[in-house]
């Protein structure tokens, strides 16, 4: 497995396809230490993840962070339920979307910052519907076209 320079753990990559999103938020996870050496490997999957405000806090449901080998007994569940670190008045903005605005938050990466903290970034999205998603691919086939066009041209 080839390691990423950007510091990227794991991309959702359908959360542009599936969704408009609208504004984007850098939020902490709080980890247990065998999920921080599990994500050091490059070890996680937020492709079915989501994110659900409760209780005047966020969490991030269905992430995958494999287990960490070394860790043997001590090691996490998988799945659990992430509780997410953001301010107040951005888990207020968020909530409030969700439940007036009928807006989704979806995870979108996962990666590690100047630091070394494990930062998600999260957005706050709005559902595309199939002629949107027709729009894109469209919009996505013509920049190929476009490239490739430029690229022979050059």
């Amino acid at each position: 497995m080839s390691k990423r320079t950007d510091g990227a753990v794991a991309i959702n990559r359908r959360a542009n396809f599936d969704y408009e999103i609208e504004e984007t938020f850098e939020a902490g996870l709080v980890l247990t230490g065998s999920e921080v050496k599990s994500l050091r490997e490059g070890r996680a999957n937020i492709a079915e993840s989501y994110v659900s405000p409760e209780n005047d806090e966020i969490w991030l449901i269905n992430s995958d962070i494999p287990t960490y080998g070394p860790a043997n007994r001590f090691n996490h569940d998988p799945r659990r339920h992430r509780k997410l670190l953001l301010k107040r008045r951005e888990i207020a903005k968020l909530q409030g979307a969700v439940a007036k605005e009928g807006r989704t938050i979806i995870a979108l990466r996962l990666f590690f910052n100047d630091r070394g903290m494990a930062k998600i970034l999260i957005g706050l999205a709005r559902g595309k519907k199939t002629v949107d998603k027709r729009q894109t691919i469209k919009d996505r086939d013509w920049n190929k076209q476009k490239a490739r066009l430029m690229k022979n041209l050059g």
